[in-house]
Formats: structure tokens, sequence, C-alpha cells
């Protein structure tokens, strides 16, 4: 599951839970509203206020009816606590997931920020040794350099070992080595398959 689908079952959660309280605050204050009237007709009752039979069975029968909706409202009260406990433990069972998701998101930029600051120093130590090599280099060659590696995912040179360049890792023909031994030292040479810049080592086996 996304943090986004996390987000969106909470949001929705927290929408049940504040409805149902909403609904028991309202029916725990009709049980009150109740409640109150049936003890006010039972105190004018139990202190002869009431004197006519008439008026006096009228409201006896008026509090048995109030008795009953008592019941009925605190049954409601009991079933909405039980729906809204059943909706907080959700929402609570949520929050928690999505609280985890947001710490292993933490961790996971944090882990990120650190990789990315490791490679920005490991470039700008390669571009502090790169600055000085790059001098002696004729600008010409250092241009081709340069439009080779942009182009060959980031190798530009590849060295000659045992007759195969290291960059395509395929071997050359015996005519293009016999070209390559009769190289000058300071000519630059091109591997034929990827046309990379050919560095010549003493593993070359020229």
């Amino acid at each position: 599951m996304t943090r986004k689908d996390l987000r969106d079952q909470e949001r929705d959660a927290r929408i049940v839970v504040d409805d149902l309280t909403a609904e028991q605050t309202k029916v725990d204050a009709d049980v009150e509203q109740v409640k109150v009237r049936r003890d006010r007709d039972r105190t004018r009752i139990e202190q002869g206020l009431i004197t006519n039979p008439r008026d006096l069975e009228r409201m006896q029968q008026e509090m048995a009816s109030l008795e009953r909706r008592i019941t009925s409202l605190e049954d409601e009260e009991l079933e909405v606590m039980a729906r809204l406990e059943d909706a907080q433990r959700t929402l609570d069972d949520l929050a928690s997931q999505l609280a985890g998701a947001d710490a292993r998101n933490a961790r996971l930029e944090q882990a990120r920020d650190a990789k990315f600051a490791e490679i920005d120093a490991e470039l700008a130590e390669v571009a502090a040794r790169r600055g000085p090599v790059a001098e002696g280099v004729p600008a010409d060659l250092l241009a081709l350099y340069d439009r080779l590696r942009a182009a060959k995912n980031g190798v530009g040179a590849a060295a000659l070992r045992a007759r195969q360049c290291s960059g395509c890792m395929l071997s050359l023909d015996n005519a293009e080595i016999v070209k390559i031994r009769g190289a000058a030292e300071d000519e630059v040479l091109r591997c034929e398959e990827c046309q990379r810049i050919l560095v010549r080592t003493e593993d070359s086996g020229l």
C-alpha cells in the first residue's frame, strides 16, 4: 500500500470518527434532556403538586413513555459508542502505519542525501584531479574526449588490454594491432568498433 493510499484511508477514517463523535454527543444530549424532564415530573408527583386524578394518571403515563424513550436512547448510545471505538481503533492503526511510512521515508531520504553528498564529494575530487591533467592535454583532444564521454555513457577513453578494447570489450583484429604497433607514441588511436580513444598500456599485447 502506498503512502497516498494510507493518507486517503486515514482521512476517511478520521471523518468517520468525527461523524460518530458528533452523533454520540447528540444522543448524550437527548438522553440528558429526557432524563431532566422525567425527573422534573417525578418530583412534582412526589411533592404532591398534582392533585387532579386525571392529570396524575396522564403524567404517570407520560413518565412511563419517558422511561421507554430513555431506554431506547441509551441502547442507541451504546451502539454508537461501540461503532466509535471500532472506528477509533481503525484510525489509530492507520495513523500508526502512516507514521511508520513517514519514518521509513525519512530514513530513505537521509540515506539518499548522504549518498548525494558522497557523490558530490567524489565529483569534486575528480574535478580537482582532472584540472592539472587537462591542462597538459591539447584542446582538440580534450574536446574529442568530452564528446565521446558524453556519447558513450561516461567512458570516452578505454585501455587496450590483451588486444581487447576495455570500452566495448571487443578484440581487435591483427591488421588493427599491426597499425597500432606502428603508430607513434603521441598518436591518438580510436577503437574501430566503439570509436573510443584507445589508451595503450603494458598489457596491450602489442
